[in-house]
């Protein structure tokens, strides 16, 4: 299966939904009983959309797409595991989609979790920490740690970074950047971490037949922007 869209091209149809979206001049496109009824035999979505889970950050809608346009696929903090990467690894592969996008938000609840712990060390609870856990890593790029074990530090023993303490038993300080800035790295670790890890998305971006994308949505306007991208986007 094929859409015969070109990276760029898929990310121009994404941008000019969402320039749609913001101007409050949605069109519904592939919403119709007709397009229903055609789409129930096969699918062919010219972008695989792997997002945050937030439920003010719903892809159809803020890029004015309909049925069959987008395989998405969605976690808290738009965390990675091996079903993710298989999950977006099949868009890509078997449907054909030459475009993946990774959407990030502002007030992420995610990423607002992996800064507490990283600041005071304080970890939710029950599985939520397993989606914290994942974030932590992509904000440690830019962290800044002072203290005793600056330079190093320590790790739990389930791998997770360590935070709050040094191996020595004295204090330790984080530094991190603004939540902007934070958001954003998380995004770009993601794109990256897509690439790097997935051997079939690694080789269908050298081809050029697929491009990754990160993109930050501000909540308030609608907005949606390019932080990061690997493969032939055009931007």
């Amino acid at each position: 299966m094929s859409t015969n869209l070109t990276p760029a091209q898929a990310w121009k149809r994404l941008q000019d939904g969402n320039a749609r979206f913001v101007a409050d001049a949605m069109q519904h496109p592939s919403q119709g009983a007709a397009h229903r009824t055609v789409v129930a035999k096969e699918q062919h979505p010219y972008a695989v959309l792997f997002g945050c889970s937030d439920s003010r950050v719903a892809a159809e809608i803020i890029f004015d797409q309909g049925l069959g346009d987008l395989f998405v696929v969605r976690t808290a903090g738009h965390v990675l595991d091996t079903t993710v990467i298989g999950s977006i690894e099949y868009g890509v592969d078997v449907l054909g989609a030459p475009l993946v996008v990774v959407l990030g938000h502002d007030r992420c609840g995610a990423v607002g979790a992996a800064t507490e712990a990283l600041m005071t060390g304080k970890m939710p609870t029950g599985f939520v920490r397993a989606v914290v856990d994942r974030v932590i890593p992509s904000l440690l790029t830019h962290a800044q740690l002072a203290g005793p074990d600056a330079g190093g530090g320590t790790a739990r023993d389930d791998g997770a970074p360590a935070v709050g303490g040094s191996a020595a038993g004295g204090p330790r300080s984080v530094t991190l950047p603004d939540d902007d800035e934070l958001r954003r790295e998380h995004v770009r670790a993601t794109v990256q971490m897509l690439r790097d890890y997935s051997g079939s998305l690694a080789t269908s971006v050298a081809e050029g037949r697929c491009a990754i994308v990160g993109v930050e949505y501000t909540l308030a306007d609608g907005t949606a922007h390019v932080v990061d991208h690997v493969g032939p986007l055009g931007v």
